[in-house]
């Protein structure tokens, strides 16, 4: 019979003596010390005092390797607390009040908010550091909702440095201000996902052929090419036209502008360039021999695409000087839209197709089929390219690897435009409907096809032929020859128990 020790340790460098302990530590046992051990203990605690620190660490290392389990448990939990420091309130102690701001700076809202109540010095800390100012500011400069809403609402000008003459708010201003920039936040994503908007309108009023077929707006103006041949800028405050670029021969088809130009294709063929600010017409290219139908442009170079199943790659070096670089073919009918970055050229076609050709080299790389009729639309960043085609049917596409992610379905005719961002996907069809997609639930493959459409906007009257979005709004434009403005953000709700009609103002000129 093999008998079995328990709890026998024997280790001691110093010595060849064996040590063993035979009875189990319980707290709950525990008597009043002897007078022997008391004795004992100041003896014991006489010699310890005496000793180097080294010396001391050594013998109290001595004292647990001869103690069981429960013992250093016990001894584990009266060191804790000892061990814990709150480095937040000590540091302001030695002048180092920047150290701990810097720390608690690094902390989201619910973090700092429970930092708040930990004690009264963590809270001057906060409150002294402005922490939720500098925590706005942060959501400021690295989200482009913040930054939008800073803007709009006019709580940007309490950021940053402040005005020559003027001081920062105090720190009760900015913790009083975060929980409503959030409600703020939460009531756009609301009235996105239930279509509540105001709506305004611009009436175009083309005096021979009706219809907006692509635009382009910021915070000032709005930028529309119509089918009577013109470009009209359009001042955002008051919706009324205050420039028509005149020129073309053809219906304005596409265009783009920056600070320095708009540049726009046209059913003439042509691609003109205009000054942005004066209107004047300073260069026009001739290389296209039918309809320009799309292009875009980013730093020094211009990708055009046509009717004549040709994509021109343009090198663009000042607005009067832009040189042809490369002309791609392949597709076997109309190339109706393309996109670009540093990495990629995408076009999509009335073939059926999506080709992708190498931005640096022109080289083509691959095609994307599945769509069954034409494409008419496409939008590409990152990995993620949108496609919209007659088929009615919009088409999610990994670009690297050619693989359909997912298809949308819900209009009920040709899908003419579609935008998207991180958040949602936003198109438009010849039915007249604007459909606002959710594009993170489309990407994930257990989404239900029924949840993904969001909302559908109808108050177009004719086929939808261009839209821009962003966090706050839709623009879009028709062939009822007007501009719509969803505006998402200053939605009001109808007041309860009055006359008024439960659809948002409409202010038409």
């Amino acid at each position: 019979m093999m008998k079995m020790e328990t709890d026998k340790i024997m280790d001691d460098s110093n010595s060849n003596s064996q040590y063993t302990s035979m009875i189990l530590y319980d707290p709950a046992r525990k008597k009043e010390p002897s007078p022997t051990f008391q004795s004992e203990k100041e003896t014991c605690l006489t010699y310890f005092l005496k000793w180097n620190e080294a010396d001391q660490v050594e013998y109290v290392e001595l004292l647990l390797s001869r103690m069981c389990h429960y013992q250093h448990g016990h001894i584990d939990a009266f060191l804790k607390p000892m061990l814990q420091r709150d480095f937040i309130s000590l540091l302001p102690k030695k002048g180092l009040d920047h150290i701990a701001e810097n720390i608690l700076s690094y902390l989201d809202a619910d973090s700092l908010k429970a930092a708040e109540l930990v004690c009264k010095e963590w809270l001057r800390v906060i409150s002294e550091g402005m922490l939720w100012k500098k925590l706005i500011e942060r959501k400021v400069r690295t989200d482009s909702l913040w930054r939008g809403l800073a803007e709009r609402r006019g709580w940007i000008q309490y950021l940053f440095k402040p005005r020559p003459g003027t001081t920062h708010r105090q720190h009760s201003f900015y913790r009083a201000l975060f929980p409503k920039i959030m409600n703020d936040i939460e009531s756009i994503e609301n009235n996105w996902r239930h279509g509540r908007h105001m709506l305004r309108r611009i009436n175009c009023r083309s005096e021979n052929s009706k219809g907006v077929y692509c635009l382009q707006y910021d915070d000032n103006k709005i930028v529309s090419g119509l089918r009577d041949n013109t470009i009209k800028i359009w001042d955002r405050s008051e919706l009324k036209c205050v420039k028509t670029l005149t020129g073309h021969t053809g219906s304005v088809l596409c265009l783009q502008y920056d600070d320095k130009v708009i540049i726009s294709g046209s059913s003439d063929s042509t691609v003109r360039v205009w000054d942005v600010n004066s209107g004047e017409m300073v260069n026009t290219l001739i290389h296209h021999c039918e309809a320009v139908l799309h292009l875009r442009f980013n730093n020094g170079m211009m990708v055009t695409c046509s009717k004549d199943r040709s994509i021109a790659v343009w090198d663009m070096t000042s607005p009067s000087e832009i040189t042809l670089r490369r002309v791609l073919v392949g597709h076997r009918a109309a190339v109706n839209v393309v996109d670009f970055d540093e990495k990629y050229i995408v076009s999509a076609s009335g073939d059926r197709t999506i080709k992708v050709w190498n931005t640096s080299t022109s080289e083509f790389l691959r095609t994307l089929n599945g769509h069954k009729r034409g494409i008419a639309c496409l939008q590409y960043r990152d990995r993620l390219v949108v496609s919209g085609s007659s088929d009615n049917s919009i088409r999610l596409w990994d670009i690297e690897c050619g693989a359909c992610l997912r298809v949308l379905e819900g209009h009920e005719e040709l899908v003419r435009c579609i935008r998207f961002d991180s958040k949602r996907i936003v198109s438009g069809a010849y039915d007249g409907k604007i459909k606002v997609w959710d594009l993170v639930a489309a990407l994930d493959p257990r989404a239900q096809t029924s949840s993904l459409c969001l909302k559908t906007l109808v108050e177009h009257t004719g086929r939808v032929f261009r839209l821009q979005f962003d966090e706050f709004q839709i623009v879009s434009s028709s062939h009822d020859d007007t501009i719509l403005i969803w505006d998402f953000l200053n939605y009001t709700p109808p007041e309860s128990n009055s006359n008024r009609s439960p659809s948002p103002s409409l202010m038409e000129h």
